[in-house]
């Protein structure tokens, strides 16, 4: 049996990129946090950021610094989210919305690292968050 507890990235400062990703997902840094190991807690998941030496950034989509993992994000309101983690810092790289505003747009967090705000067709919104079809 096994459980996925933490997505740990990668970073020149864990603690400021922690304070991008908390202001994200409305969730503070854990108290715990320190500037070598800096988390959010995301129900039963951490996410987590530890600074590395020499760090570069992922030159996504060019493979000499790939991008290895990216997040995604369904949202409820594309275009009020693409306007608030732009304010928070956030760096739009591509947008792909279908007519109907289904779809998403890619992004690059503050150091580099790439996200995605998505807006699935038939994902329905409640107080809980989102709720797929046929789930």
């Amino acid at each position: 049996m096994l459980k996925l507890t933490d997505v740990i990235i990668d970073c020149p400062d864990a603690m400021e990129l922690a304070g991008f990703y908390s202001a994200v997902v409305g969730l503070p840094v854990k108290e715990d946090s320190t500037e070598q190991w800096a988390g959010i807690a995301l129900g039963g998941l951490e996410l987590a950021f530890t600074p590395v030496e020499d760090y570069r950034a992922p030159q996504w989509p060019a493979s000499e610094h790939p991008k290895q993992f990216h997040l995604d994000f369904e949202v409820d309101d594309l275009v009020a989210e693409h306007e608030r983690v732009v304010a928070l810092g956030a760096t739009l790289m591509s947008a792909h919305v279908g007519p109907e505003g289904h779809g998403f747009h890619v992004y690059t967090d503050p150091v580099g690292h790439p996200f995605c705000l998505c807006r699935n067709q038939g994902v329905t919104w409640t107080d809980d968050g989102p709720v797929w079809p046929g789930a």
